[in-house]
């Protein structure tokens, strides 16, 4: 599974290829909001631009993420070329993340020198297969219920 390793807060978590970045996040318990999102925000709509994360693209040359949407690039337009809205975001391929771009990162070229050091394990480019439920056999027996879940 790709990786996205959250620089801000020392964190590696991993999703499915072409999960949203600020869904990964929010189930991660990761903190992508400053005070002004968590106060209120749209919800992954990308309407209120509180989700912005920067990306430290990996040397592969590989797209991490999926381009710019035409909201991020009406939103962003004033913006550093690697700041995507997370909400906006899908996830291709293992990636560095800074979570809220616009406060000071503590020690922050040690530690992006670091994130880009340790190597970013690529993972699975695909979601697992689920196999169907078995179609009961000839001769069994089943039950129906009712929407009340009485036989």
């Amino acid at each position: 599974m790709p990786v996205i390793r959250f620089v801000r807060e020392g964190r590696d978590v991993t999703c499915y290829p072409g999960e949203n970045l600020r869904e990964v996040a929010l189930r991660e318990g990761v903190e992508i909001y400053g005070l002004k999102g968590k106060l209120g925000n749209c919800g992954g709509c990308g309407q209120c631009i509180t989700c912005f994360v920067a990306v430290e693209e990996p040397v592969t040359g590989a797209a991490t993420l999926t381009p710019r949407t035409a909201v991020e690039e009406r939103k962003l337009l004033k913006r550093p070329e690697n700041w995507r809205l997370a909400c906006q975001a899908l996830v291709q391929h293992s990636v560095i993340v800074v979570t809220r771009p616009q406060v000071a990162l503590q020690d922050g070229d040690r530690r992006l020198a670091e994130a880009h050091q340790q190597l970013l394990p690529e993972g699975p480019t695909s979601w697992p297969v689920v196999e169907a439920p078995a179609e009961p056999e000839e001769g069994e027996a089943t039950t129906t219920t009712t929407d009340e879940g009485l036989p």
